[in-house]
């Protein structure tokens, strides 16, 4: 007799909740950005520190690569689907929260990416957090990078080695 599949893991139930969460907050705040920050000027929140202004990014971090949008619409959807196949396998509860705030972020810019102007693809993303100049940001890029830390932290410290196995 062969052995039935296994069940759905776990660790899915970290790291899909996590992802749509992150997607959820960070279009929600998109929306609520191009509606309220429209034609405005920067809106201080932290006195000096941080504000609140609307920009349209093309490019990648810091604005680069602007003519290449094509080619983060690839990269984004590769990077989605490599860390969807990683959250797959048995991962440290530590692990599977970065995945799902990688997953989140991924695929919310891939969203932005394919569906909003100027076109299919070539979608801007929308940026509303002003870092004192240095860069704008928005909440997918906060989970990106709080995702790509915790996965650092945890691979030096060892931390996090209790696996979420299969049900």
């Amino acid at each position: 007799m062969s052995a039935d599949p296994p069940l759905p893991s776990r660790r899915l139930r970290v790291v899909l909740p996590l992802a749509a969460l992150v997607l959820a907050v960070d279009q929600g705040t998109k929306l609520w950005a191009e509606s309220a920050l429209a034609d405005r000027m920067p809106i201080p929140v932290i006195d000096g520190f941080l504000r609140l202004r609307l920009l349209r990014n093309p490019g990648a971090a810091f604005s680069l690569g602007t003519g290449s949008t094509w080619v983060f619409t690839i990269l984004a959807a590769a990077a989605v689907v490599v860390i969807f196949t990683f959250a797959l396998r048995p991962q440290p509860t530590g692990r599977a929260v970065a995945l799902g705030l990688l997953l989140g972020g991924a695929t919310t810019h891939l969203l932005d990416r394919l569906f909003r102007a100027p076109g299919f693809g070539r979608g801007a993303v929308v940026d509303f957090i002003d870092y004192n100049g240095w860069f704008v940001g928005n909440v997918a890029d906060i989970a990106l990078t709080v995702g790509a830390v915790l996965l650092i932290v945890l691979g030096f410290s060892g931390n996090g080695d209790e696996q979420l196995g299969e049900d």
